[in-house]
């Protein structure tokens, strides 16, 4: 995007900050300084290995006994392949199980390490994959998922007959943001909008704002908090915020796209229309 074409852009001259981990969050920074904002990073959550790969491992050893894999996030597709490799596996042990991932950017991960997934719902959710793997009755599912996940689709799984090997792949740690950044960004640098890309990263920032003794309404009040979809925006409201935007494609250009589209002004048509 040119100047000109940044001058223009309904984002010009807002600063959006980023909730996001640390390794992950300049993707998102570059789509949104592309589309001409300010972005300011401010992770309140950490990625991290499973303590315990034991359980993981027996299940990868044994991947080709499952019927579907199922990879909730591209983490989880980082985690199951960094293991493979320990265990000088490859994605071919699975055999003829087949996989089934979240949404595009899980597929994408997976994509990257050669393996075309099997199935991913139209709504990108983890109780929508249901939909696609059929009648399960009897059939045994691998679910390799972060350690504080929801339990809804394991539970949903098994009432529809399934025998779930769940199993926590990698571990979403709660990080309080750094002190000196998050006053800077409360107090003298306040956003126009803040991002929140899953629950954990809501918890991270409502944890960080009450370590400084302040109250998440009145700290965060006027500014604008955006979530990459239903459940983050739950979450939200649960510390007593309404999230002014919610995307209604629940990946990060569509949170890009539902933030673009709280800015545009709104076009009347042609008189009398």
């Amino acid at each position: 995007m040119d100047r000109d074409q940044h001058a223009r852009s309904p984002l010009a001259g807002r600063c959006i900050a980023i909730t996001r981990p640390s390794e992950q969050a300049p993707a998102f920074a570059e789509q949104l300084e592309a589309a001409g904002a300010r972005v300011v990073t401010l992770p309140t959550i950490a990625i991290a290995s499973a303590a315990d790969t034991t359980d993981l491992d027996h299940a990868l050893a044994n991947l080709a006994t499952f019927d579907w894999t199922i990879l909730t996030s591209a983490n989880g597709v980082h985690a199951v392949a960094d293991r493979l490799t320990a265990l000088g596996l490859g994605w071919e042990t699975r055999g003829r199980a087949r996989i089934a991932v979240i949404g595009p950017a899980t597929a994408h991960a997976l994509e990257e390490q050669g393996v075309t997934p099997d199935y991913m719902p139209d709504e990108y959710v983890a109780e929508a994959i249901l939909v696609g793997l059929g009648n399960v009755a009897g059939q045994r599912v691998l679910l390799a998922r972060a350690d504080i996940a929801r339990r809804a689709l394991a539970d949903a799984l098994r009432v529809r007959g399934a025998e779930v090997v769940e199993i926590a792949a990698y571990r979403t740690i709660p990080q309080h943001a750094d002190p000196v950044a998050l006053r800077r960004l409360l107090e003298d640098d306040r956003p126009d909008v803040i991002t929140f890309t899953s629950s954990s990263t809501v918890t991270g920032l409502m944890e960080s704002i009450g370590a400084q003794g302040r109250a998440p309404d009145q700290a965060l009040a006027g500014i604008i908090l955006a979530c990459i979809g239903p459940i983050t925006a739950e979450t939200v409201r649960t510390f007593g915020l309404a999230p002014a935007i919610c995307a209604t494609d629940y990946t990060i250009p569509g949170l890009l796209r539902a933030i673009i589209a709280y800015f545009s002004p709104v076009s009347s048509g042609p008189e009398g229309v």
